[in-house]
């Protein structure tokens, strides 16, 4: 191949990436004015990393526990570092250099335009899906909220495919590599659960696959794929090895691992998450057909609150409300599913369903039902509590599954397989246009293929444009039962409030109908397109020009609904991911006073801050003394109003009990459940819970809590429970200042103590770091211990003049330890196994991985050469 025809292949995959970066950067075009999408789970995601990045940039090291949320937990899912972090220069190249968050449509559309190119579609046709497959709603939607490991995920899922279709098609070395690759990729994402379900996906596949090898009488290469498949998910765990070691470890201890209580509702209870947590975010049946028609059940949002319209009531002001509920929902697009709210639909394009349905009548070869059955399976699961049998037999039989909440989101499968097989489903009109002449029988019955998917896609919609009210409801369960609470509070009112309801309904018609219509014009577009092509009115160039401008313009506009130009914020307005409110400065000032040592630490904070940022807001310079005086500190704070379990606000200021994590540790969930949350004042206490911060009428305000029991506290005696119920129960009742609550596994650690009350004993921390904590004790004889710290393990290991020591765990969550008389250092460190010999191994696999790859294009060099003799 000389350089002429090599330039000229090349051409079709440089024009490809021009109009990924067009696309990108026209959609996200207030990047180009020097702005920034503000994104809300990473405002969150920086509550949750600063101690950590912190650390990481003082130190250069690891933080691998942090105190910022929840009164500590493993960084481990949160922001560390693991060797595997060296391919992500590969990431960064597939990237082109671009911003945040362009790139990630970029990475998106590569990572769709790899597959289709392996399965040896135009490079022109698999622009087009590449465009689909990035601008399917759900993708977009998650760049927007900051979900960016599973948006990583989801980027590296399509090219992952490639790579193992490729090996069942016999392109062993290749197809083994670009596999591997991929999967590093993919697992390096760190999103475990998109993973799981592409494995899903891909077990689909591989049915139809061993059946079809089996029918051929050719398992002998069915097998020996599973072979090379096999090594390159070994190498692709093996880079990854420290962070799915550290998961599979870690998740035995969060909420997503079994519960040793006993108490509650037993049925709702599996060896994961709970039932009624894990499908919470469940699909609805009829929201389904958003696939097809995007406001089937409105947009972004929450179900209108009828607790509105009893104000209303009670106010008198009932002449205009069914106006106002109108015109919120024609303006805004609420959303009235059953979901508790939702960032927006998932729509894949009329256009891709349509090709979809096609696809599965005119597209040959077993791929074709492994999709079709990845598809339904997933539709089916996203249904959730609505699906209870299926979702029971999942949860109960299938390893894993009940490890994963937001069960809704199994829909990224259909968002692959639909625009996949409807692109196949082209490249096959494309080579050979007669086919669209063939006929499929439905009993006694024949059909043009065309009719079938018109029927299923323009005619659904058109019947529902025509009878919106048949199978489909415009008001939730959750509006349903407001409005009769409503009635039955107000009975004079009952037939405003149908009416209410009955005009509600209205708008909401209003706003499905003008989504069903369009969906119905784009079927009818796509008709005409397919009909001129087959005609020969046009050249397939031409069709497929058409056809990526038919997408375009469908998914566009409805992603444009849900990532606005309105996201983007000045990127001075993000210097901080929360402000410091009236509370945080209260506190700041409150420890300055208290511990005077403080303020040189806040004044050369404050200085080294405005040295890098001289126009730093007087907000940012209360952070930046907050930050330098929290690490010297160990106070906690507890943020009383919201939802202190879903917001990493404080976490960004303080030491928190409060916080936002899919994976917190299980034990502090439950504490807050029975204890937190009723206001328990002896065991926020006992977290040393030195603050708390309210909302009244001047805003957020600290209140100093006087009862903090400390970094750490000597007791005057022990209680030994018999198991986890009697221990979380016994926290209702006892006093955490003088007696400690011992689990009945630990009691031969407390064996023969006889604790002598000493009133010249102590204990304070006298260090403090992220990994490390330690503490200075005197005592004239044994004394007993508490430390404001969350047991964990495997990991925390306790010394005591630099020799390992026993500790317990205490008062259900909490670090108890047994100290021997005089002078001694208390030392906690943070040494989990796991995370040291698992970047040896993953080190390992890496250049195993690159020595494989060098063999691979030596080989392959060599063949060329023989060819060429």
């Amino acid at each position: 191949m000389n350089s002429k025809s090599i330039i000229k292949s090349l051409i079709p995959h440089l024009s490809a990436i021009i109009i990924f970066l067009l696309i990108s950067f026209i959609f996200f075009q207030p990047v180009l004015e020097g702005k920034v999408l503000k994104k809300g789970d990473s405002i969150n995601a920086w509550g949750a990393k600063k101690e950590i990045i912190d650390y990481r940039n003082q130190t250069g090291e690891n933080a691998l526990w942090t105190n910022s949320m929840f009164g500590g937990m493993p960084s481990f899912h949160i922001n560390v570092d693991y060797r595997a972090k060296d391919m992500s220069v590969f990431k960064q190249m597939m990237e082109l250099n671009t911003p945040d968050p362009v790139k990630y449509l970029i990475l998106y559309m590569l990572g769709f335009y790899i597959l289709l190119i392996s399965l040896k579609v135009n490079p022109w046709l698999s622009i087009a899906g590449a465009i689909a497959y990035a601008f399917s709603t759900y993708l977009v939607i998650i760049i927007g909220a900051g979900h960016l490991w599973k948006v990583n995920a989801l980027a590296f899922i399509p090219p992952a495919l490639a790579g193992i279709l490729m090996v069942f098609r016999g392109r062993y070395l290749w197809g083994g590599l670009l596999a591997a690759f991929f999967l590093i990729m993919e697992l390096y994402s760190n999103h475990i659960q998109m993973t799981y379900y592409f494995v899903i996906m891909v077990i689909c596949i591989l049915i139809f696959e061993f059946y079809y090898q089996l029918k051929q009488k050719n398992l002998s290469h069915f097998f020996k794929a599973i072979g090379v498949l096999s090594i390159a998910s070994i190498i692709a765990m093996g880079v990854n090895f420290t962070n799915l070691y550290n998961s599979y470890d870690y998740t035995k201890s969060t909420i997503r691992g079994k519960s040793e209580l006993t108490l509650g509702d037993k049925d709702n209870k599996t060896s994961g998450l709970d039932r009624d947590y894990g499908t919470q975010w469940s699909y609805g049946i009829q929201e389904t057909l958003s696939l097809l028609i995007p406001n089937v059940k409105g947009g972004a949002g929450a179900p209108q609150e009828g607790m509105q319209v009893l104000n209303y009531i009670n106010s008198g002001q009932m002449e205009s409300v069914a106006d106002y509920y109108a015109l919120e929902q024609v303006d805004n697009h609420h959303y009235w599913g059953n979901q508790p709210f939702t960032a927006g639909p998932v729509y894949l394009g009329a256009i891709m369903l349509f090709l979809f349905i096609l696809g599965l009548l005119i597209v040959a070869g077993r791929l074709k039902w492994g999709l079709l059955t990845a598809v339904i399976l997933a539709i089916m699961l996203s249904w959730g509590h609505n699906f209870q049998s299926l979702t029971s037999i999942f949860y109960d039989y299938v390893p894993l599954y009940n490890k994963f909440r937001a069960v809704s989101s199994i829909l990224v499968i259909v968002e692959l397989c639909v625009p996949l097989l409807a692109i196949l489903a082209v490249k096959k009109i494309l080579e050979k246009p007669e086919i669209l002449k063939s006929k499929v029988s439905i009993s006694s019955l024949k059909f043009n293929v065309i009719v079938i998917p018109a029927v299923l896609t323009g005619g659904v919609a058109l019947l529902l444009y025509l009878l919106p009210n048949l199978g489909l409801d415009f008001l939730s369960k959750f509006e349903q039962g407001y409005f009769q609470q409503i009635s039955q509070a107000n009975p004079n009112a009952m037939g405003l409030i149908s009416q209410i309801q009955n005009d509600l309904a209205d708008a909401r018609i209003a706003i499905f109908r003008a989504d069903a219509l369009r969906t119905i014009i784009f079927i009818g577009l796509l008709l005409i397109a397919l009909y001129v092509f087959f005609k020969k009115y046009i050249k397939a160039e031409i069709f497929i020009a058409a056809l990526i401008i038919l997408i375009v313009i469908d998914l566009y506009p409805i992603n444009k609904r849900f990532t606005s130009n309105d996201n983007f914020v000045e990127k001075k307005d993000l210097n901080l991911a929360f402000m410091p409110t009236m509370a945080d400065y209260q506190i700041l000032q409150a420890e300055l006073k208290n511990k005077p040592e403080l303020q040189d630490i806040a004044k050369q904070a404050l200085s080294e801050y405005t040295q890098k940022h001289r126009k730093a807001s007087d907000y940012e310079k209360v952070a930046a003394q907050l930050w330098a005086v929290t690490y010297q500190t160990d106070y906690r704070v507890f943020e009383k109003s919201g939802s202190p379990f879903q917001s990493a606000r404080t976490s960004y200021f303080h030491k928190s009990i409060g916080g936002y994590h899919g994976a917190k540790l299980r034990r502090i969930q439950e504490l807050y459940d029975y204890h937190i949350e009723k206001g328990n004042a002896k065991v926020l206490n006992m977290l040393n819970t030195r603050y708390f911060i309210t909302q009244g009428e001047k805003g957020a305000q600290a209140v100093y809590n006087p009862d903090a029991l400390g970094a750490a506290w000597l007791v005057d005696s022990y209680k030994i429970v018999a198991n986890s119920n009697e221990e979380i129960m016994a926290l209702h009742a006892f006093d955490p200042s003088k007696e400690v609550l011992v689990d009945k596994r630990f009691e031969d650690q407390l064996q023969g103590l006889s604790i002598v009350s000493d009133s010249t004993a102590g204990i304070q921390m006298q260090e403090y770091s992220p990994n490390a904590i330690t503490y200075n004790y005197n005592a004239k004889s044994e004394q007993l211990a508490v430390f404001s710290e969350m047991y964990y393990q495997p990991g925390w290991n306790a010394y005591i003049d630099g020799k390992e020591a026993k500790h317990f765990r205490a008062n259900y969550v909490l670090r108890g330890m047994r100290l021997p008389e005089g002078n001694h250092q208390i030392e906690f460190k943070f040494e989990p196994k796991g995370y040291f010999i698992g970047e040896k191994i993953s080190l390992a696999s890496m250049i195993i991985f690159f020595l494989l790859l060098i063999g691979g294009v030596i080989f392959s060099l060599k063949n060329i050469r023989k060819e060429k003799i």
